[in-house]
């Protein structure tokens, strides 16, 4: 017979434990904002770009990603990115060997996710959605690479709260069109043609090729206007 104790915890116990563990949580995700909102506060304008993180280094989405991120970092624009290997890396990548910052917003996975080195401000989530408010609320556009299911929440939450108010319309660009085309087929034959979105709803979203054409499309929807979100954008971020 073993002459160890077991400890009994009542239920009653076991729950004022959880309670007190939720409420800290929320602490903590309460610091994740402030000091993400603090350390990116003078980014802007920035781009997020979003991709996936098994692609490898010697695939052509990652060359076209890396120069993407060049061209809009010598045009300005600080780059953001998962702060991840793959695509994420070649965005960081880009923007770090360019003008402006480049800047990674990691999120702590049981595998996958690990820091690339390329990244002049670099900031550790633990939860996604804090991760993802931040990718939109400094963003003057999206560029969303080819990738899997990530990328595609990103993408979906991005359309999702632009079509809703709940977010400022900005551009928000698909690159490499043969990946994509299938997507943007089903949105029109199948979310539009049963009512599940409206046509105007596709103009929210364009499919570009070319990285330079990915620079003149962002700069083409700001030139009536400054790349600063106006007072009632302002006011519609802190909805988010």
């Amino acid at each position: 017979m073993s002459n160890k104790l077991t400890k009994i915890i009542s239920p009653e116990v076991e729950a004022q434990s959880y309670s007190a563990r939720e409420s800290w949580r929320v602490f903590g995700i309460m610091s994740e904002f402030v000091e993400a909102t603090e350390r990116l506060a003078s980014i802007r304008p920035a781009v997020s770009i979003f991709g996936s993180a098994r692609t490898p280094a010697d695939h052509p989405y990652y060359a076209l990603t890396e120069q993407t991120a060049r061209l809009l970092s010598d045009s300005g624009f600080s780059v953001i990115s998962g702060g991840g290997p793959g695509i994420m890396e070649a965005a960081n990548k880009g923007a770090y060997f360019g003008k402006s910052p480049s800047i990674g917003l990691n999120i702590q996975l049981p595998h996958e996710q690990h820091t690339n080195p390329y990244q002049d401000i670099s900031q550790t989530f633990r939860h996604f959605f804090a991760r993802k408010v931040m990718f939109v609320r400094f963003a003057t556009a999206y560029v969303v690479m080819p990738g899997g299911f990530g990328t595609l929440d990103e993408l979906m939450e991005a359309l999702t709260l632009v079509q809703t108010g709940k977010s400022r319309k900005i551009p928000i660009i698909l690159v490499h069109e043969p990946f994509w085309n299938g997507l943007i087929q089903w949105f029109r034959e199948s979310l539009v043609k049963e009512g599940m979105i409206c046509a105007d709803d596709l103009d929210l979203v364009q499919v570009i090729n070319e990285p330079k054409d990915v620079v003149a499309a962002i700069f083409k929807y700001y030139e009536t206007r400054g790349f600063e979100p106006s007072a009632h954008e302002k006011e519609i971020q802190l909805s988010l």
